[in-house]
């Protein structure tokens, strides 16, 4: 009886979404992912690169830091996705984009996933800029010393994917979950990359709400009140 319920539950939760994966990986196969493979690899080479004396090139091309100039900040954020941080274990980064970002591309499609994942790193960017312009006094504001460290990389696309995917496909419990772990990290360990989470949480809830009012539009009643 206990496993009937929990696989009720399971199916309630993750049916739509699983049934979406399939469907793409059955149109399309592995290209459906092809995208997400892509940038797989390249963050793997970026990591291996940036280990090396030859590898300043990746610092040039897409580390951003909050104390560069705007517009070379913009320049370098399509790369950024795919340049993990230097100090933490590539293998968990890899595999958590591999397994997002197929998921994304083959429910949603190359072209959405490429949206949500480009705007969950952007808005972290122009956040960091935000919350230092704010000073470390005012509730949403970074210190100064945050100018200096990279912005989170593929991180943050991950947080933004994973969110907007169990949104679209009402997985919301599981929603819910990575939720509170990303506010969990906020409150144990108050640092850059977990803000930038944040405001990559917050764009997705709001791309979410505004497809969902695009799919749903205000009809007027028959007799035509309000």
């Amino acid at each position: 009886m206990g496993e009937d319920r929990l696989a009720r539950a399971a199916r309630a939760e993750w049916g739509p979404l699983s049934r979406a994966v399939r469907a793409g990986s059955a149109a399309r196969g592995w290209r459906g992912a092809a995208m997400t493979l892509f940038a797989v690899c390249l963050t793997a080479f970026f990591h291996f690169a940036q280990n090396r004396t030859w590898g300043g090139f990746v610092r040039v091309l897409g580390e951003v830091r909050a104390e560069d100039p705007l517009w070379l900040s913009l320049l370098r954020t399509p790369l950024s996705v795919c340049v993990p941080a230097a100090d933490l274990p590539v293998w968990g980064a890899l595999a958590q984009l591999l397994l997002v970002g197929a998921v994304a591309e083959l429910s949603m499609g190359r072209w959405r996933t490429l949206l949500i994942a480009y705007a969950s790193t952007l808005v972290g960017t122009l956040y960091a800029r935000a919350g230092i312009a704010l000073g470390p006094g005012a509730p949403l504001g970074l210190p100064a010393s945050d100018a200096l460290v990279v912005d989170t990389g593929p991180s943050a696309a991950v947080v933004g994917l994973a969110v907007f995917v169990c949104l679209r496909w009402r997985a919301r419990f599981t929603a819910l979950a990575v939720t509170a772990a990303i506010v969990a990290e906020v409150v144990v360990k108050d640092n850059l990359a977990g803000r930038e989470h944040l405001a990559a949480l917050a764009v997705t809830v709001a791309a979410w709400a505004l497809q969902r009012g695009a799919e749903s539009p205000w009809r007027p009643s028959a007799n035509g009140a309000a």
